[in-house]
């Protein structure tokens, strides 16, 4: 009776472990990033290799072959609005990034299929919704893990930055932050608040468009401050800043002295040294 049961248990844990999954580290790792651009989003989902001691672009990777830019399944990129890649429209959406990588330059294209793993079987010219060439950066440093990000951000655009061993390319991605911007301030001014005022001022500020309307939004968030209460000293900060880049450096001393003072209140420091160090730039003759 004893040598069944031991049997049975035998039998019962080799079926137990032979069901257990075994877990190994990839050799080329998943990666998903995602990154904002003025305001829209940029995500990319990617795979990882090293090099490892091997010369990558010419060997590992050839020149002028097709690449999946990365391992396993192709590299996938998605933009939440439709945006403009080598002076062409690239619809929102996710796309397959590809590369073909030359000694002297570099296609980055943008392919309307991501069911592929790595390349496709037959490469499909229409499915091509961009390609662009870009000539290579040559670093100072070794970058052992291909890495792909978006990088040197401004409110408009921001790079697609492919960077593995000791070369680099960069691909402008331009949004259209200005376009969502602004529809988004108009819908907000059928019925705003102080804060879309605040906002509204603020983005034209920083873009450098209409200034007066700049001026007469942040006004009117000002006149909406509540009755009985001071109007937050970062408001007043803001019209201090519209002041002085429309040439009115007096007014523009009167305003941050008041928001001077009320970050004081606030204690606030990163506000009072900004209006001290304006009010004194400000003032000189």
């Amino acid at each position: 009776m004893k040598k069944i049961f031991f049997t049975a248990a035998l039998v019962l844990g080799l079926m137990v472990n032979s069901s257990a999954q075994i877990q190994t580290p990839q050799a080329s790792p998943k990666a998903v990033i995602e990154q904002t651009v003025g305001l829209t989003t940029v995500k990319i989902d990617y795979s990882r290799p090293s090099s490892r001691g091997r010369s990558v672009y010419g060997e590992l990777v050839p020149f002028g072959r097709l690449w999946r830019t990365g391992a396993n399944a192709n590299t996938i990129i998605t933009f939440s609005d439709d945006v403009i890649i080598g002076g062409k429209t690239v619809k929102a959406g996710h796309y397959a990034l590809y590369t073909q990588p030359k000694a002297d330059s570099w296609d980055v294209i943008i392919y309307d299929d991501t069911n592929n793993w790595g390349l496709p079987e037959k490469w499909d010219e229409k499915k091509e919704v961009v390609r662009t060439s870009v000539k290579p950066e040559f670093l100072t440093r070794s970058v052992e893990t291909l890495t792909i990000g978006v990088n040197a951000l401004e409110n408009d655009y921001g790079f697609l930055e492919i960077a593995w061993e000791k070369t680099m390319v960069a691909v402008k991605i331009e949004v259209p932050t200005k376009a969502t911007a602004l529809k988004s301030i108009e819908e907000a001014m059928s019925g705003p608040t102080a804060g879309s005022y605040f906002a509204a001022a603020q983005y034209y500020y920083q873009s450098n468009a209409d200034l007066t309307k700049a001026l007469s939004w942040i006004n009117s968030a000002i006149e909406k401050t509540p009755k009985g209460e001071e109007t937050p000293f970062y408001i007043l900060r803001q019209k201090s800043l519209i002041q002085a880049k429309m040439g009115d450096k007096k007014g523009a001393v009167e305003t941050a002295k008041l928001s001077l003072a009320g970050a004081e209140k606030a204690k606030n420091a990163d506000y009072v040294k900004m209006n001290k160090d304006s009010i004194q730039e400000w003032s000189k003759k």
